[in-house]
């Protein structure tokens, strides 16, 4: 699993430009079963994606084409991490540790 975070690196009045982009480029990998929460950053200097079912280099490709990074708003830190335990909700992405 993966904690994508974005922080911007423009105005949010550049960021708000391509947000209609952005939304899109979420909805499809929503659609894809790839995401599974999103949202704006408190304060709002970005954000967080939790995603999951693909490999490191998938989910560096998937931010590479968001929107924001192509018009140059925003850059992302991904976190893979191993999701052993989680909420009812979440049972289908859970993993088994690496030994």
């Amino acid at each position: 699993m993966f904690v994508m975070e974005l922080t911007y690196t423009a105005p949010i009045e550049a960021v708000e430009e391509q947000m209609d982009a952005h939304i899109a480029w979420l909805d499809g990998h929503y659609a894809a079963g790839v995401f599974l929460a999103s949202g704006r950053k408190v304060p709002r200097d970005g954000g967080v994606v939790l995603a999951g079912g693909v490999s490191r280099a998938e989910i560096e490709e998937i931010a590479a084409g968001d929107p924001f990074t192509m018009a140059g708003v925003c850059e992302y830190r991904i976190t893979e991490f191993i999701a052993t335990k989680t909420s009812s909700d979440l049972a289908t992405v859970r993993e088994s540790p690496l030994t």
